[in-house]
């Protein structure tokens, strides 16, 4: 299915850098697209907070209109408003009154309210429209789909009448709002769009974490086999220098040398890992993603703070336990595991809380580093076939896959 003249792919990330969204975007920049008056706004980010019977739900991230009214940019100016769905829901055509379903079967007055409508039936400015007609104080429009469209306007609309703002947000944010009205609870919104700023710290943030792991992750046997090197010249402890010898040739057993061969097959692995994940996508799936994770966090964090802490205490390792399934083991090892399962059941629980992405980066960085420690590249032939098929593997699934993929979300313009 071709993609429309004019329309191309763009991703849109909010603020906070937790979501990425795909945006219909007409031309190749904001400035090429259609403007006449009244149908002129930029398009900007917004935020969505939501509270449900006084409780607050997640944030949302939704998109201005080319028209209607501008949003505060900052929370503290806007105020909280009830969201009512449209009757019918599509909000093409005219209703006096607004049904709130649910155990109270109560029937609230539209005006003041947010109207509430999902995507299609008619054009977005048609929408607009009638919820000003019937005294909407903002219009609020849920997607077909988690891309956020950009809201344009049709040719001869009378968009310059609009006065009330109007948002879009992604379809699963929508059926979190809808299945609460229609359970009967008091749904609140608020909307603001807050300011960009020039220089995004999140991004330097993410850069001095991933040079900062691959750092580490280089100086990792340093500080790992450093008092066992040392050893070697300590001519009073010759029992303790065989020792570190053992210990050095088992080290480099565990890595796994990488060749040609396998660094084609990670890329293609991968490829079908992702095709998976496309055509897949299920609450069990995401689940197993979760679980696998998790699995690899513990391994890379046991991994990483057991090493600190026999290098910083030589003598805590000695103290060792007979475990029917795990053979001898040492009881501080034993107890790091135990804290590390503990930390990732702790994240997996709480994944969706604003602050979770302080445990999942960790887990992350503890796997990268253990990763990194046991791949090895032992020549520059087989760096160079896996950052070239890294490369290839990069520009087909962000560019050519994604939009022959999703080309056929596009095909209904930027108007409705």
């Amino acid at each position: 299915m071709a993609i429309p003249d004019g329309i191309q792919h763009l991703k849109f990330k909010s603020k906070d850098n937790t979501h990425w969204h795909n945006i219909k975007k007409p031309a190749s920049h904001d400035g090429d697209s259609p403007k006449f008056p009244g149908c002129d706004h930029p398009y900007n980010l917004v935020k969505v907070k939501n509270w449900a019977n006084g409780v607050e739900g997640e944030t949302f991230s939704g998109i201005t209109a080319r028209f209607g009214a501008f949003l505060p940019k900052e929370e503290k100016n806007s105020n909280i408003l009830t969201a009512v769905l449209s009757n019918p829901l599509n909000g093409c055509s005219p209703s006096s009154l607004q049904g709130c379903y649910g155990f109270l079967f109560c029937v609230l007055q539209l005006s003041g309210s947010i109207a509430t409508v999902v995507r299609g039936g008619c054009d977005f400015t048609t929408k607009a429209e009638i919820a000003q007609s019937e005294g909407a104080a903002a219009l609020l429009v849920i997607n077909d789909e988690e891309e956020l469209a950009e809201m344009g306007c049709e040719k001869g609309s009378s968009a310059q009448d609009i006065s009330i703002p109007v948002v879009l947000i992604p379809k699963s944010g929508g059926q979190y709002l809808n299945k609460s009205i229609v359970d009967g609870q008091k749904v609140e919104l608020l909307f603001y769009a807050p300011v960009r700023p020039p220089v995004d710290f999140s991004v330097i943030f993410l850069w001095i974490m991933a040079v900062g792991t691959v750092v580490c992750a280089s100086v990792w046997s340093e500080i790992a086999n450093s008092e066992e090197t040392n050893e070697r010249y300590n001519e009073l402890s010759p029992k303790e220098t065989a020792n570190a010898s053992a210990f050095k040739d088992d080290t480099e057993k565990e890595v796994i040398d990488i060749n040609v061969k396998s660094a084609i097959v990670f890329v293609i692995t991968a490829s079908t890992f992702l095709l998976l994940l496309y055509f897949f996508m299920s609450s069990w799936f995401v689940w197993l993603l979760i679980v696998l994770f998790c699995f690899g966090g513990i391994e890379g964090m046991h991994n990483c703070i057991t090493t600190v802490i026999l290098r910083l205490c030589r003598n805590c390792g000695r103290k060792k336990l007979n475990l029917p399934l795990f053979g001898e083991t040492s009881l501080i090892s034993l107890f790091v595991l135990i804290c590390c399962v503990v930390f990732a059941i702790v994240w997996a629980i709480n994944r969706q809380a604003s602050y979770s992405w302080a445990g999942q980066d960790i887990l992350g960085i503890c796997l990268m580093i253990t990763v990194l420690q046991v791949a090895r590249l032992p020549n520059i032939k087989v760096a160079t076939v896996l950052l070239c098929c890294a490369f290839v593997y990069d520009i087909f699934w962000v560019f050519s896959c994604t939009d022959n993929i999703s080309s056929e979300c596009y095909d209904r313009g930027c108007s409705r």
